[in-house]
């Protein structure tokens, strides 16, 4: 088996778009992490209006935020506001959302005794949105019984703790007060904004995904217009709500997405291997891949010389649904079936033939548009006896409409 197995961190938000974020900044050698933050939130469509602290901006000057955010960052208490409005009333009022990241501890005491001795302190005490605090100290002071009360009385209150993580510190040493990783932050914020719930912590999905490609010889092969969009989409929205997520990929030119174990393979053969091997600890798999149907019944070992004609002998390739079916216990197995006719009668005999407990059937007769597209219109056939039929939306919404039937009919209740 020809397998290679990674962990990445790419991250790829959902639409922010409308969103009004203000990020606190303060004094904190993390405070350059809060650029790439700023970043990545203003990518993702989001308005965000950087209050720096007096301390905050001697390690990140407010010229890097406005370049990055297009926004005037606030800084003095008393700065002359350009538009006339009362920064700290108006932008308190229309947030969607406040975000410190760093927080130091002086900021964290303040916050929890209501100080508000500066702009930032004085908008989280303004504002009716939700709160994120992103502590960033030294190890010792975060361990420090006045901080962990601080943290405790704003968690209490309803803020919103990212941990902070453990590792080798600025000041040298060794300990628990890092900055909680940027694209752990960025997920927190997700959840908060978009309503995504963690509803699938503590469970292990596997994923299938693209096509494969079975070699004719060393530089040709037989494959499919399969992109992996579906099942990429899939594996994001189960990470997203806390599934432990095994994402089994023929080859694509997607990102990995964050916080996915990826086993990237490229024969059917190898797919079923890597399957066979990740179903032992799955809650859920998902086959959204395309493997071949059928593969050269030889490869030759040396490219094959053109020719006028050619003829390839083919062999079936294994069934990786009917195989998995045999064997899939308590996992709760869902298939996909693209067809070109009678879609709901085919879709539903394999359902039956492949133990599925769950099968996603798509038109990809020509003229829909599915291979490559961010869209899909599916028909969700059930054991239970269900037919749901959904119109066309994102690959991320029939994603999370998976889960979420999943959840709702096959694993409540379920330890």
């Amino acid at each position: 088996m020809q397998s290679t197995v990674e962990f990445t961190n790419n991250e790829s938000l959902d639409s922010l778009c409308g969103k009004r974020i203000i990020l606190g900044v303060t004094g904190g050698i993390a405070a350059y992490k809060a650029a790439y933050i700023a970043s990545a939130l203003t990518q993702r469509g989001a308005d965000v209006h950087v209050v720096l602290t007096e301390h905050g901006a001697m390690f990140v000057g407010p010229a890097t935020f406005w370049g990055i955010t297009r926004n005037p960052v606030i800084t003095g208490m008393f700065d002359q506001p350009p538009d006339g409005e009362i920064k700290h009333i108006s932008l308190s009022e229309s947030a969607d959302l406040l975000l410190i990241a760093p927080a130091t501890a002086n900021v964290i005491g303040k916050l929890a005794n209501g100080i508000a001795d500066d702009m930032l302190t004085t908008m989280a005490l303004a504002v009716r949105c939700p709160i994120i605090i992103a502590p960033a100290m030294n190890a010792n002071m975060y361990s420090n019984p006045a901080v962990v009360t601080n943290i405790d009385r704003l968690r209490q209150r309803g803020c919103i703790i990212v941990d902070p993580e453990e590792g080798r510190l600025a000041c040298g040493a060794e300990g628990r007060g890092r900055l909680a990783d940027p694209d752990k932050i960025l997920r927190v914020v997700e959840e908060v904004l978009l309503g995504i719930t963690r509803d699938y912590a503590g469970r292990t999905v596997v994923v299938t995904a693209g096509p494969t490609q079975e070699p004719i010889d060393p530089v040709r092969f037989i494959s499919n217009r399969s992109s992996g969009k579906m099942g990429y989409a899939i594996a994001e929205c189960a990470a997203r709500r806390g599934a432990k997520v095994v994402l089994i990929s023929g080859p694509t030119d997607l990102e990995t997405p964050s916080g996915v174990e990826i086993v990237r393979v490229r024969t059917a053969s190898d797919m079923f291997e890597a399957v066979d091997k990740a179903i032992a600890d799955a809650d859920v798999l998902i086959c959204a891949a395309a493997p071949a149907d059928f593969v050269p019944a030889e490869a030759s070992s040396e490219k094959i010389k053109k020719s006028d004609s050619l003829t390839l002998k083919l062999d079936k390739a294994v069934d990786i649904l009917a195989e998995v079916g045999k064997r899939k216990g308590r996992t709760v197995l869902v298939g996909f079936a693209a067809e070109t006719s009678d879609l709901e009668k085919n879709a539903a005999e394999k359902l039956v033939s492949k133990n599925l407990d769950l099968i996603v059937a798509n038109d990809v007769s020509q003229g829909n548009e599915v291979f490559g597209s961010d869209t899909n219109e599916v028909t969700l056939i059930s054991r239970t006896g269900d037919k749901i039929r959904w119109p066309r939306m994102s690959k991320r919404e029939v994603a999370n409409g998976i889960l979420n039937y999943v959840k709702e009919h096959f694993l409540e209740g379920r330890s």
